[in-house]
Protein backbone atom coordinates (compact mmCIF):
# COMPACT_ATOMS: atom_id res chain seq x y z
CA UNK A 1 0.00 0.00 0.00
CA UNK A 2 1.26 3.43 -1.00
CA UNK A 3 0.70 7.16 -0.06
CA UNK A 4 -0.14 9.15 -2.95
CA UNK A 5 -1.01 12.56 -3.84
CA UNK A 6 -2.73 13.71 -6.51
CA UNK A 7 -3.62 17.17 -7.31
CA UNK A 8 -6.39 18.63 -9.57
CA UNK A 9 -9.10 16.07 -8.56
CA UNK A 10 -12.32 17.61 -8.83
CA UNK A 11 -12.81 16.34 -12.75
CA UNK A 12 -11.00 15.21 -15.37
CA UNK A 13 -7.68 12.70 -15.26
CA UNK A 14 -7.19 13.98 -11.79
CA UNK A 15 -10.65 12.82 -10.66
CA UNK A 16 -10.33 9.30 -12.70
CA UNK A 17 -6.98 8.89 -11.73
CA UNK A 18 -8.10 8.94 -7.96
CA UNK A 19 -10.69 6.53 -7.89
CA UNK A 20 -8.23 4.22 -9.48
CA UNK A 21 -5.23 4.26 -7.26
CA UNK A 22 -8.17 4.14 -4.34
CA UNK A 23 -9.81 0.96 -5.79
CA UNK A 24 -6.43 -0.26 -6.29
CA UNK A 25 -5.97 -0.46 -2.93
CA UNK A 26 -3.72 2.80 -2.38
CA UNK A 27 -3.84 5.67 0.00
CA UNK A 28 -4.61 8.51 -1.44
CA UNK A 29 -4.77 12.41 -0.64
CA UNK A 30 -7.17 14.36 -3.39
CA UNK A 31 -6.17 18.22 -3.45
CA UNK A 32 -8.45 20.51 -5.13
CA UNK A 33 -10.65 23.10 -4.39
CA UNK A 34 -13.97 21.34 -5.18
CA UNK A 35 -13.91 17.54 -3.50
CA UNK A 36 -16.68 15.27 -5.53
CA UNK A 37 -18.93 13.33 -2.88
CA UNK A 38 -17.69 9.66 -4.84
CA UNK A 39 -14.14 10.97 -3.70
CA UNK A 40 -15.24 11.82 0.17
CA UNK A 41 -16.73 8.33 0.43
CA UNK A 42 -14.51 6.11 -1.12
CA UNK A 43 -12.48 4.74 2.42
CA UNK A 44 -9.11 4.95 0.83
CA UNK A 45 -9.27 8.60 0.16
CA UNK A 46 -8.62 11.71 1.71
CA UNK A 47 -10.07 14.97 0.64
CA UNK A 48 -8.23 18.26 1.40
CA UNK A 49 -10.06 21.49 -0.54
CA UNK A 50 -7.13 23.55 -0.83
CA UNK A 51 -6.08 26.48 -3.22
CA UNK A 52 -3.02 25.90 -4.68
CA UNK A 53 -2.97 28.81 -6.01
CA UNK A 54 -2.20 30.41 -2.32
CA UNK A 55 0.83 29.00 -0.92
CA UNK A 56 -0.77 29.51 2.73
CA UNK A 57 -3.47 26.90 1.53
CA UNK A 58 -0.73 24.61 1.55
CA UNK A 59 -0.16 24.32 5.24
CA UNK A 60 -3.32 21.77 5.45
CA UNK A 61 -1.10 19.49 3.65
CA UNK A 62 1.64 19.79 5.59
CA UNK A 63 -0.50 19.53 9.12
CA UNK A 64 -2.02 16.11 7.69
CA UNK A 65 1.24 15.08 6.39
CA UNK A 66 3.11 15.43 10.20
CA UNK A 67 -0.32 14.20 11.86
CA UNK A 68 -0.75 11.17 9.07
CA UNK A 69 1.22 9.88 6.92
CA UNK A 70 4.24 10.34 7.70
CA UNK A 71 5.32 9.03 4.46
CA UNK A 72 5.03 10.04 0.80
CA UNK A 73 5.47 7.03 -2.00
CA UNK A 74 4.31 9.56 -5.02
CA UNK A 75 2.94 12.98 -5.85
CA UNK A 76 1.09 13.50 -9.33
CA UNK A 77 0.89 17.09 -10.41
CA UNK A 78 -1.85 17.07 -12.41
CA UNK A 79 -3.51 20.69 -11.56
CA UNK A 80 -3.67 23.08 -14.14
CA UNK A 81 -5.45 26.48 -15.24
CA UNK A 82 -5.79 27.31 -18.61
CA UNK A 83 -6.09 30.76 -20.48
CA UNK A 84 -7.24 31.60 -24.04
CA UNK A 85 -6.31 34.78 -24.61
CA UNK A 86 -4.59 36.64 -27.52
CA UNK A 87 -1.05 37.32 -26.36
CA UNK A 88 -1.82 41.57 -26.96
CA UNK A 89 -4.14 41.22 -24.12
CA UNK A 90 -2.82 39.27 -21.54
CA UNK A 91 -1.71 40.94 -18.55
CA UNK A 92 0.80 40.32 -15.69
CA UNK A 93 -1.83 39.02 -13.60
CA UNK A 94 -2.71 36.77 -16.17
CA UNK A 95 0.54 35.44 -16.21
CA UNK A 96 0.72 35.32 -12.44
CA UNK A 97 -2.49 33.80 -12.15
CA UNK A 98 -1.56 30.75 -14.39
CA UNK A 99 1.75 30.35 -13.38
CA UNK A 100 0.48 29.94 -9.92
CA UNK A 101 -1.03 27.45 -10.47
CA UNK A 102 1.02 25.40 -13.34
CA UNK A 103 4.31 26.56 -11.72
CA UNK A 104 4.25 27.84 -8.25
CA UNK A 105 2.26 25.45 -7.23
CA UNK A 106 4.24 22.32 -8.42
CA UNK A 107 7.37 23.88 -6.38
CA UNK A 108 5.58 24.52 -3.48
CA UNK A 109 3.88 21.45 -2.78
CA UNK A 110 7.02 19.39 -3.74
CA UNK A 111 8.78 21.78 -0.60
CA UNK A 112 5.80 20.52 1.60
CA UNK A 113 6.20 16.76 0.65
CA UNK A 114 9.99 16.45 0.48
CA UNK A 115 11.05 15.70 4.10
CA UNK A 116 8.40 12.76 3.48
CA UNK A 117 9.76 11.79 0.53
CA UNK A 118 11.79 8.56 0.39
CA UNK A 119 14.40 6.78 -1.44
CA UNK A 120 12.04 5.00 -3.98
CA UNK A 121 9.59 7.87 -4.49
CA UNK A 122 8.44 8.97 -7.64
CA UNK A 123 7.52 12.84 -8.58
CA UNK A 124 5.29 12.85 -11.70
CA UNK A 125 4.43 16.40 -13.37
CA UNK A 126 1.70 16.45 -15.85
CA UNK A 127 2.68 19.03 -18.59
CA UNK A 128 1.41 18.98 -22.62
CA UNK A 129 2.77 19.17 -25.65
CA UNK A 130 2.37 23.11 -26.11
CA UNK A 131 5.24 23.09 -23.21
CA UNK A 132 7.75 20.62 -25.69
CA UNK A 133 10.69 22.57 -27.61
CA UNK A 134 9.75 22.65 -31.50
CA UNK A 135 6.52 21.05 -30.69
CA UNK A 136 3.04 22.43 -32.67
CA UNK A 137 2.22 25.97 -30.70
CA UNK A 138 -1.29 27.85 -30.65
CA UNK A 139 -2.31 31.06 -30.93
CA UNK A 140 -3.99 32.38 -27.45
CA UNK A 141 -2.07 29.91 -24.91
CA UNK A 142 1.37 31.81 -24.82
CA UNK A 143 0.73 32.09 -20.64
CA UNK A 144 -0.37 28.08 -20.31
CA UNK A 145 1.80 26.85 -22.66
CA UNK A 146 4.83 28.54 -21.30
CA UNK A 147 4.08 27.47 -17.96
CA UNK A 148 4.22 23.83 -19.05
CA UNK A 149 7.61 24.58 -20.48
CA UNK A 150 9.04 25.61 -17.19
CA UNK A 151 7.93 22.72 -15.13
CA UNK A 152 9.85 20.88 -17.45
CA UNK A 153 12.57 22.63 -16.59
CA UNK A 154 11.51 22.29 -12.95
CA UNK A 155 11.63 18.69 -13.12
CA UNK A 156 14.95 18.17 -14.67
CA UNK A 157 16.23 20.37 -12.20
CA UNK A 158 14.88 18.99 -9.13
CA UNK A 159 16.06 14.88 -10.51
CA UNK A 160 19.58 16.27 -10.40
CA UNK A 161 19.32 17.89 -7.11
CA UNK A 162 17.97 14.26 -5.71
CA UNK A 163 19.13 11.77 -7.10
CA UNK A 164 20.94 10.87 -4.50
CA UNK A 165 18.37 10.35 -1.88
CA UNK A 166 16.76 8.32 -4.73
CA UNK A 167 13.40 10.47 -5.47
CA UNK A 168 12.47 10.34 -9.40
CA UNK A 169 11.36 13.24 -10.77
CA UNK A 170 9.77 13.02 -14.70
CA UNK A 171 7.40 14.76 -16.91
CA UNK A 172 4.24 13.16 -18.73
CA UNK A 173 3.77 15.75 -21.30
CA UNK A 174 0.53 15.21 -22.51
CA UNK A 175 -1.19 15.84 -26.51
CA UNK A 176 -4.77 15.98 -27.03
CA UNK A 177 -7.26 14.03 -24.43
CA UNK A 178 -10.58 14.70 -24.05
CA UNK A 179 -11.41 17.14 -20.65
CA UNK A 180 -13.39 20.34 -19.93
CA UNK A 181 -10.06 21.91 -20.10
CA UNK A 182 -9.11 20.42 -23.55
CA UNK A 183 -12.64 21.84 -24.64
CA UNK A 184 -12.22 25.34 -22.91
CA UNK A 185 -9.12 25.50 -25.31
CA UNK A 186 -10.09 23.96 -28.22
CA UNK A 187 -14.12 24.30 -28.47
CA UNK A 188 -15.70 21.64 -30.68
CA UNK A 189 -12.63 19.70 -30.84
CA UNK A 190 -12.87 15.59 -30.54
CA UNK A 191 -9.65 13.89 -28.85
CA UNK A 192 -9.65 10.35 -29.84
CA UNK A 193 -8.14 9.85 -25.88
CA UNK A 194 -10.72 9.95 -22.73
CA UNK A 195 -9.83 10.92 -19.53
CA UNK A 196 -10.00 7.70 -18.15
CA UNK A 197 -7.71 6.07 -20.26
CA UNK A 198 -5.12 8.32 -19.89
CA UNK A 199 -5.56 7.94 -16.30
CA UNK A 200 -4.74 4.25 -16.72
CA UNK A 201 -1.44 5.46 -18.21
CA UNK A 202 -0.56 7.73 -15.70
CA UNK A 203 -1.25 5.06 -12.71
CA UNK A 204 0.91 2.50 -14.34
CA UNK A 205 3.68 5.09 -14.99
CA UNK A 206 3.53 6.41 -11.40
CA UNK A 207 3.91 3.54 -9.98
CA UNK A 208 6.91 1.31 -12.23
CA UNK A 209 8.00 5.01 -14.03
CA UNK A 210 10.77 5.69 -11.64
CA UNK A 211 12.41 2.08 -12.57
CA UNK A 212 13.15 3.34 -15.69
CA UNK A 213 13.17 6.95 -15.71
CA UNK A 214 14.18 9.56 -13.81
CA UNK A 215 14.85 13.39 -15.19
CA UNK A 216 13.02 12.24 -18.14
CA UNK A 217 10.07 13.95 -20.51
CA UNK A 218 8.21 11.72 -22.32
CA UNK A 219 5.79 12.62 -24.62
CA UNK A 220 2.13 10.98 -24.54
CA UNK A 221 0.47 12.14 -27.05
CA UNK A 222 -1.45 10.73 -30.56
CA UNK A 223 -2.54 13.61 -31.61
CA UNK A 224 -1.44 17.57 -30.90
CA UNK A 225 -4.41 18.67 -30.31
Amino acid sequence: MKNIIVTGTSRGIGYELALKFANAGQQVLAISRKTPRILIENKNITCLSVDLSNEADLEKVQDFLSSSWKKVDAIVHNAGSLLLKPFSETTQKDFEDIYKVNVFAVANLTRVCLPYLQKGSHVVTISSMGGIQGSLKFAGLSAYSSSKGAVITLSELLAEEYKERGIAFNVLALGAVQTEMLEEAFPGYQAPIKASEMADYIFDFTLTGNKYFNGKVLQVSSTNP
